[in-house]
C-alpha cells in the first residue's frame, strides 16, 4: 500500500519538521494526560459522584445542539465513559509512536468537535473555549500529515490515496503489531490509574452523609447510599429526606431542577416530586423513586 514520502518521515522524530515535533508532542501529552486524568479519578465512572461522565452529559443538554445525542450516550454513560478514557489513551500514545497517526489525528479531531458542541458550545466569545482550538491543532497535523512532499517539474509523485493514508496496513504484520501494542498499553495504563485513584468511602447505617453545615435549607447534596447507588439528599425547614438517583424506568441517574422544582430524568423525560414522595408527574417511569432514610444527628445527617 503506497505512502507517501511526508508521512513516512513524520513518523521518525528526527526526519520532521520541529514545528510538526512541537505540534505532535503538545498533543500527544495532552491525550494521555487527559486519559489519566479520568483514569485516575475516583467520581468519574461512579454515578454517586458530580464528576460522573453521566452528570456531566446531563450538564450539557440545555445549551447543547446535539442534545439529542447525549441523552443516548447518558443511556450508556459508564460505556461511553470507559470509551472515552481509553481512546484517549490510544490517541495520544499512537500520536506520540507514530502508528496510524493520521486516523489518530482524526480520532482527536472528532473528540474535540464533540466536546465543542456540548460542553463549551456556550462559551462566548469561542476564544475562551478551548476546544476549538484544539480542533484546529487536529486539523493542522492530519494536513501536514497528508501533504504531498513537492518535488520537481515533471516528477510528480505517486504516492497513496488519502484513505490509504489513513487506514492502517493490515497487510503489513509489523503494522498490526504496533496497532495492538498501542491499544494493549492504553488498556493497561486505564487499569494502571484506577488502581491508583482513591478509593470512595460508602457510609455504613449511622455513619454521617454530611454535616449539617454543608446542606443548607432548601438545598440538596448527593451521595452514595449504603447500597452503593447513588442518591439525592433535600433539607427543608421540616427536616430531611432523600430519594434514590437511579431512575424507575431503565436505570438512568436523575437530578433536581431547581427552575422545576422536579427530580428529572435526561434520558426519557421521567419526572419525579420530591415533595410528594418522588411521586411520578411525567414520563414513563411506573413507579416512585426509591425512598432512602436519613435523619439529623447532632451536627450530621446520617443515613438509618
Amino acid at each position: 500500500m503506497a505512502r507517501s514520502a511526508f508521512s513516512r518521515s513524520s513518523k521518525n522524530w528526527k526526519n520532521q519538521p520541529l514545528a510538526l515535533s512541537i505540534l505532535r508532542l503538545w498533543l500527544g501529552v495532552t491525550w494521555v494526560y487527559a486519559g489519566w486524568n479520568k483514569a485516575t479519578d475516583s467520581g468519574f465512572l461512579n454515578a454517586a459522584s458530580s464528576h460522573y461522565i453521566g452528570t456531566q452529559l446531563t450538564g450539557y443538554l440545555g445549551h447543547s445542539p446535539i442534545s439529542f445525542l447525549l441523552r443516548k450516550m447518558i443511556e450508556h454513560a459508564t460505556l461511553v465513559g470507559w470509551f472515552v478514557m481509553l481512546s484517549e489513551f490510544a490517541i495520544g500514545l499512537a500520536v506520540l509512536s507514530g502508528v496510524a497517526i493520521s486516523l489518530a489525528a482524526i480520532g482527536g479531531a472528532g473528540m474535540s468537535a464533540m466536546l465543542w458542541l456540548s460542553s463549551s458550545w456556550s462559551v462566548k466569545p469561542y476564544f475562551l473555549g478551548s476546544d476549538t482550538a484544539y480542533l484546529v491543532l487536529w486539523i493542522v497535523l492530519l494536513v501536514l500529515l497528508l501533504q504531498k512532499p513537492r518535488v520537481g517539474k515533471g516528477k510528480g509523485s505517486k504516492g497513496g490515496s488519502i484513505i490509504q493514508e489513513v487506514i492502517p496496513d493490515l497487510t503489513n504484520r509489523r503494522e498490526v503489531v504496533r496497532l495492538v501494542g498501542v491499544g494493549v498499553v492504553a488498556i493497561a495504563a486505564a487499569f494502571a490509574g484506577g488502581a491508583l485513584k482513591p478509593k470512595i468511602a460508602v457510609p455504613t447505617s449511622g455513619s454521617a452523609i454530611a454535616k449539617l453545615s454543608d446542606v443548607p435549607l432548601g438545598s440538596t447534596y448527593s451521595f452514595t447510599a449504603t447500597d452503593g447507588t447513588p442518591a439525592i439528599l433535600f433539607r427543608t425547614k421540616a427536616g430531611v429526606f432523600a430519594y434514590s438517583a437511579v431512575c424507575t424506568h431503565q436505570g438512568c441517574v436523575v437530578a433536581y431542577s431547581p427552575s422545576s422544582h422536579l427530580i428529572q430524568c435526561p434520558c426519557h423525560g421521567a419526572a419525579y416530586d420530591p415533595n410528594q414522595g418522588a411521586a411520578v408527574v411525567a414520563g414513563p417511569a411506573p413507579a416512585p423513586l426509591a425512598k432512602i432514610n436519613v435523619a439529623i444527628s447532632g451536627a450530621n445527617i446520617i443515613q438509618i
